[in-house]
């Protein structure tokens, strides 16, 4: 099955996109789930998981956290008591690693080679401790820094992960997980991945419906994109 496992919404406040926007994206491209990863807090993509029932799409829910090292994508936590610093950005990478781990979580770092200022991992990815796998593809990024995280992910022996990063309509799915055991819930997911049954790639529904005469979807709302 195919997950989009790095989503955004209006809830992460540095886009406009709306959950169900998304979600009907998702299913029409024939995505079987999503994971919506809002910034900062994992309480927020809560509408999103209602939404996702009613749709009919499984909807799971992580968060996207801030290091100082560059972003990760933390899965398994069931609240925002991960978060123990009293702020949101530049969190240290090796104590959140350890607070996600203890509570039962997994930790997979979001775009390690995109150059984003000084709070980058890049080849320093190589050194970290604790992951669980790493976000190879990422719709967001370029062709040439999903590469070197396959490089660096293969180098790891770690499971590698795929996800859109979307922050508008026409970017959901572009990049995607598939799994080769079904997920029905969030402890599926992460069972999965720790035992490396799951590999990021170029979603092919997304390229299919790129073509001409393809699925062209009209979003009804405008929507900023702030890629991160």
């Amino acid at each position: 099955m195919w997950i989009d496992t790095h989503c955004h919404t209006k809830y992460s406040y540095d886009n406009w996109l709306e959950p169900v926007d998304l979600i009907r994206r998702a299913k029409a491209l024939g995505i079987d789930a999503v994971c919506i990863t809002e910034h900062y807090s994992y309480e927020a993509s809560e509408p999103v998981e209602h939404i996702g029932r009613e749709e009919g799409l499984l909807v799971l829910r992580g968060v996207e956290i801030a290091t100082d090292r560059g972003h990760l994508l933390a899965y398994g936590v069931e609240d925002d008591g991960w978060n123990t610093w009293g702020r949101d950005n530049y969190l240290p990478l090796t104590e959140v690693i350890e607070r996600v781990n203890l509570l039962g979580g997994i930790c997979v770092p979001a775009h390690p080679f995109r150059e984003v200022g000084l709070a980058c991992l890049l080849e320093g990815l190589l050194d970290i401790k604790g992951l669980a796998g790493v976000e190879t593809h990422n719709g967001s990024n370029t062709d040439a820094d999903n590469q070197l995280a396959l490089r660096a992910a293969t180098l790891m022996d770690l499971p590698t992960l795929g996800g859109s990063d979307c922050h508008k309509t026409l970017a959901v799915g572009r990049c995607a997980t598939h799994f080769s055991t079904p997920v029905t819930c969030m402890a599926d997911f992460i069972a999965a991945v720790r035992a490396h049954q799951c590999s990021g790639a170029y979603f092919p529904g997304y390229l299919q419906a790129q073509l001409p005469g393809n699925l062209q979807p009209q979003p009804v709302r405008a929507e900023l994109a702030v890629n991160d």
